[in-house]
């Protein structure tokens, strides 16, 4: 079992630790203020909502989803994607993989190159230990091959991997640059004892730009080297499988991929995205790039935004400025600042909206510097203790600050909670 405490940030030290299952029963309630702040919380309508909304568009386009674990690195969040119809979990290292198959997860996509001896050690104990897994990583060059045949020959091992061969974009990640590349590589791959290739990976985020234009062109290109590849492997007879994948999809132009992503194959074969991010969204980078999705689909809705973090003003030291208790250790900045989107008082029965005025200009580690127009109403401007609930943007670099995040109905009173193991 597992039990959170006083060791897990948020959960105040006076308190006696709880089973994780038994979270969803303690009556707490965050607008009276019976957990610490800052907190990093899910709420539960909108991850409903997106886990429906990506199922239905897989369903909708006859493709599957396996989607990112490195975004939560939650296994009971897992469990709820694979609920709602994922066919496997992404992850981007052995040792992320190894979170999820002691999490019962039975399909894996390394999306990331494997070949160093401690992981090829690691990825071999696990699929020996557990049979009905199937893993599959990435290769993108010989060298690789080498490394993973030398690790072979070393370890008088007999187990084979799966693997798929990368195609990438030149000044880009990962992956083969042209054609004739990747070819040399699944015929090595067919050579080599150890390993066996079963399908073509790519991925397209570094290609977004939210120009609709520019988007579909090199997202059409990149997709086309996939289906051109997948073709010449199955002339030559190099897979070796009973259904070939075909994987791709960030989580910011997913549309574009799906579009090219169905197999163009005599043998069976599948189509599998891979975003991640989708589960939580976020109210900034991900929520501009599914604007973009919802304009190029000619939708009204898309994905909602799950994750917030929730902290109190500590101190208003001067006119046009106060203070969060959040900060760098809290909440990501990576990509964007976050953006302060409700207030409360404490045994307040619902939230209000935040100020047009109010924006959140700058983090140190443990605070949040809160501007506002100090000539505007008194009502407008935060005091000290107001609770200040906060969007976020990049939900993976949320994630990895966090132990533990409650789950919340729409009134902020806890009903679940997830660990997470970064």
């Amino acid at each position: 079992m597992t039990y959170i405490d006083a060791t897990f940030k948020g959960f105040p030290g006076h308190l006696t630790p709880v089973e994780l299952s038994q979270v969803g029963v303690q009556g707490w309630s965050l607008l009276k203020g019976h957990l610490s702040f800052p907190l990093a919380v899910l709420k539960q309508s909108a991850l409903t909502h997106n886990l429906a909304w990506m199922q239905d568009f897989c369903n909708d386009r006859n493709l599957d989803i396996a989607p990112h674990g490195k975004t939560t690195m939650s296994p009971a969040l897992y469990n709820k994607q694979l609920q709602a119809g994922a066919w496997g979990i992404s992850f981007a290292t052995v040792f992320q993989a190894g979170l999820g198959i002691r999490n019962g997860v039975e399909r894996i996509i390394i999306a990331n190159q494997v070949f160093q001896e401690p992981d090829l050690d690691t990825l071999s104990g696990l699929l020996t230990q557990h049979p009905k897994v199937r893993v599959y990583f990435l290769v993108d060059s010989l060298a690789q091959i080498d490394a993973i045949e030398a690790w072979r020959v070393s370890r008088a091992s007999s187990t084979i991997f799966t693997v798929l061969i990368e195609l990438g974009i030149e000044g880009k990640r990962t992956g083969c640059r042209d054609h004739s590349q990747a070819m040399a590589l699944a015929r090595r791959v067919k050579a080599s004892a150890g390993l066996q290739l079963s399908g073509v990976e790519c991925y397209e985020g570094a290609l977004a730009t939210c120009n609709h234009v520019h988007d579909q062109a090199t997202v059409a290109a990149l997709m086309s080297r996939v289906q051109w590849l997948a073709n010449e492997c199955e002339a030559e007879n190099l897979f070796e499988c009973d259904e070939v994948l075909l994987t791709a999809g960030g989580s910011a132009i997913f549309d574009l991929v799906a579009e090219h992503l169905t197999p163009l194959l005599s043998r069976p074969a599948r189509g599998v995205l891979r975003s991640g991010c989708y589960l939580t969204h976020d109210h900034v980078q991900y929520r501009k790039m599914l604007k973009c999705v919802g304009e190029r689909l000619q939708l009204t809705e898309t994905l909602k935004p799950a994750l917030e973090v929730i902290s109190c003003v500590q101190s208003c030291p001067e006119p046009g400025l106060a203070f969060l208790s959040m900060g760098k250790r809290d909440v990501s900045f990576d990509m964007d600042l976050p953006v302060p989107v409700w207030r409360a008082q404490f045994n307040d029965l619902n939230t209000r909206g935040v100020p047009a005025h109010w924006e959140i200009t700058a983090l140190n580690d443990q605070h949040a510097y809160l501007r506002f127009d100090p000539n505007s109403r008194e009502e407008e401007h935060p005091f000290v203790g107001m609770l200040v609930g906060s969007g976020i943007s990049h939900p993976c670099t949320t994630f990895d600050k966090w132990r533990w995040m409650p789950v919340v109905n729409d009134d902020y009173e806890v009903i679940d909670a997830i660990t997470i193991h970064f």
